[in-house]
């Protein structure tokens, strides 16, 4: 294994309300987790403030978008600045319902991403191919493409964890298996390894989402190149511990 902290985010999407997020947060403050596991919950940006109070303090809370810029006339956004008045650490950027569904372009999640690093926000950057990309063969040239301008935005990698995450996997039941998910793992670090240094490759964090399940976690987490989960769906259920506690 690595020495990579093992790393879990949980994308809660638009979904929970005050009293089931707050069942969820019990269940995750009283639970037994992995000391050297780190643990992120992305809430709605609505209950950003409440997820913060009321979630232990050794699991950090992530917005699921911002802007590019710290303020201004654009209604419905939110800013670092703001994410990080609430005590909020840390934010998912690219995931492929920001690219897909609302058409986030490559461009504009590299500027989030420069702004967010400059805001002092830890950064969930998220890559990956859509299933007619990868039966044609072109998974490798999609995520190093939208690698490179999350890349060509990053000065301080420390704060930033790479999420693959292929988009036919997302959502739908269909989970890459261990071995696809270590083959593309594998070459994003050697992309890394060849295009910044040997100090980046080995660091990062390059972790796993689409369709992760207790059932599946510990198989996709025993990679030697998969070195944490975005976790969508099983992130609001009591199962997210034990993803949580896959490498224990």
């Amino acid at each position: 294994m690595s020495s990579r902290n093992f790393f879990v985010g949980g994308n809660w999407k638009m979904n929970g309300d005050k009293e089931s997020l707050g069942e969820l947060i019990m269940t995750l403050n009283t639970a037994s987790l992995h000391d050297e596991t780190e643990v992120v919950c992305g809430a709605p940006s609505i209950y950003l403030d409440y997820v913060r109070s009321k979630l232990d303090q050794r699991i950090g809370v992530a917005a699921q978008n911002c802007y590019k810029v710290p303020k201004g006339a654009f209604t419905g956004e939110i800013s670092p600045a703001m994410i990080k008045d609430c005590g909020i650490d840390w934010v998912i950027l690219g995931h492929s319902e920001r690219r897909h569904v609302f058409g986030e372009s490559d461009e504009l999640i590299g500027q989030k991403v420069a702004h967010c690093l400059e805001s002092d926000l830890g950064v969930i950057a998220c890559i990956g191919e859509k299933l007619e990309e990868r039966e044609a063969g072109t998974t490798d040239d999609v995520v190093f493409e939208q690698t490179k301008v999350i890349a060509d935005n990053v000065k301080d990698w420390t704060r930033v964890v790479l999420a693959y995450e292929p988009v036919w996997a997302i959502g739908t039941g269909k989970t890459a298996t261990p071995d696809q998910a270590q083959e593309v793992h594998e070459k994003l670090r050697g992309w890394l390894r060849a295009n910044l240094s040997d100090a980046v490759a080995d660091s990062v964090r390059i972790i796993y989402g689409g369709s992760v399940t207790g059932g599946n976690c510990k198989e996709l987490a025993a990679q030697l190149d998969v070195d944490g989960f975005l976790v969508g769906g099983a992130s609001l259920k009591p199962e997210f511990v034990d993803i949580i506690n896959a490498r224990s």
